[in-house]
């Protein structure tokens, strides 16, 4: 019995040495015989597919975050314009009246005066 157990110990030994060969160890990883291995070789390809799909997908990111900060400037941008041009809109028709347009008109002193004789319909007959 005590060499069966002695067996078996040294069977779990030999399963443990296997798992540090195929994954290796962290000694394996600072000395770059890990990335040597055959395995990490085979995969290389789809690593560096993974690396640039990160790449873009980071980028991506970068890039929609700049058109949300330029749709929010645009939108802010177009509303001041929308506020100044509904004030514009109103001091030019406050300003074409036909009375402002006499006190401008008196006030810059322009020797023009507003008629009071209503205007006169001119019909031709051929």
């Amino acid at each position: 019995m005590i060499g069966n157990k002695r067996d078996n110990v040294e069977f779990i030994e030999e399963k443990q040495d296997r798992k540090e060969q195929k994954f290796g160890s962290i000694k394996d990883l600072l000395d770059g015989s890990l990335i040597a291995n055959d395995f990490i070789i085979k995969q290389l390809p789809f690593i560096v597919f993974l690396v640039i799909l990160a790449f873009v997908y980071i980028a991506n990111r970068y890039n929609a975050e700049k058109v949300v900060r330029a749709n929010i400037e645009l939108t802010q941008e177009i509303s001041d314009l929308r506020s100044e041009a509904i004030t514009i809109s109103s001091e030019l028709m406050l300003i074409s009246k036909q009375s402002e347009v006499a006190r401008l008109v008196e006030k810059r002193g322009l020797g023009l005066k507003e008629s009071i004789v209503p205007p006169k319909k001119v019909i031709i007959e051929k």
